[in-house]
Parts: structure tokens; sequence; C-alpha cells
């Protein structure tokens, strides 16, 4: 299941943010791991808005033999691209006046983070969260 948000404009945010929370309630998500997911939504819509002029989110779920359930986010955009990602990951950098903690703080909240930039093509961003759950412990145990 996938759940496509297009983002164009402040209010936007807000429809993704509602979405990517109710995937990751479902999920089973614990309320610190949702905040993450919702923080690191909120900085990749706006890095949407503020630097390619819109483009779509996409949440869906995924399996991973190694990981298990996970949250999937993604990003893809038809904006300028980044001229230079190692720059632009760089806790403090930003183009747009910001406290540059975008990008940065995307990697930091999510387990995995991957992102492609072209320049003149866009830019794309895919980050995960993958949902452990507390092993259940017992004093009958061994």
């Amino acid at each position: 299941m996938s759940v496509i948000c297009p983002i164009h404009r402040p209010g936007d945010v807000y429809v993704a943010i509602s979405r990517v929370r109710d995937l990751a309630t479902a999920m089973g998500f614990s309320p610190n791991d949702r905040a993450r997911i919702e923080i690191a939504t909120t900085e990749l819509a706006r890095n949407l808005i503020v630097h390619a002029g819109g483009g779509t989110l996409t949440f869906s779920q995924m399996n991973d033999p190694n990981h298990g359930p996970g949250l999937v986010v993604e990003s893809h955009d038809h904006g300028p691209g980044i001229a230079d990602l190692e720059l632009a990951l760089q806790d403090g950098y930003s183009t747009a006046r910001s406290l540059g903690a975008g990008l940065p703080g995307v990697r930091r909240l999510m387990d995995t983070f991957a992102i492609e930039s072209t320049v003149g093509v866009g830019t794309w961003v895919r980050a995960v969260k993958w949902l452990i759950r507390p092993r259940r412990s017992s004093i009958y145990e061994r």
C-alpha cells in the first residue's frame, strides 16, 4: 500500500503529516518514532516547496528480511537539483537562509537514508524508519 501526496503549497505539508501519522500509527510505531517520522516528513515537504517548487511525497510499508517491517518516505521532484550533495548534507548549510537542518535532520531521524540528485533534473530522497517492536521479557525466560 502506498500513499502519494502532491506537495505544492504549505497546506499540503499538513495533509502529508496527517497521512504519514495514520500509516505509522497503523503499523504500530511508538509515539517517539511517529514524531521522528512526522518531523522528517515535514522537512522533506518544506524542501519540496522551497527548493523545487513542488513535488511528491510517497509513504509505503516494506518488509525487509534483515530489519523487518519499515515505513518508507520518498520525496521526488523535478526541481533544479542539488549541485553539491556533500555540502547540502552538512548541518547548518542552507541556500534558503534557514537553519540548514533539513536533509541532515532527516538523515539523523530516520534509520536508512539515500539521496540522488541531478542538476537540472531533480532530486529523489528515500528514508526508512524500521519498526522495532520491544522484546517481551519475562522473569521465567532462560
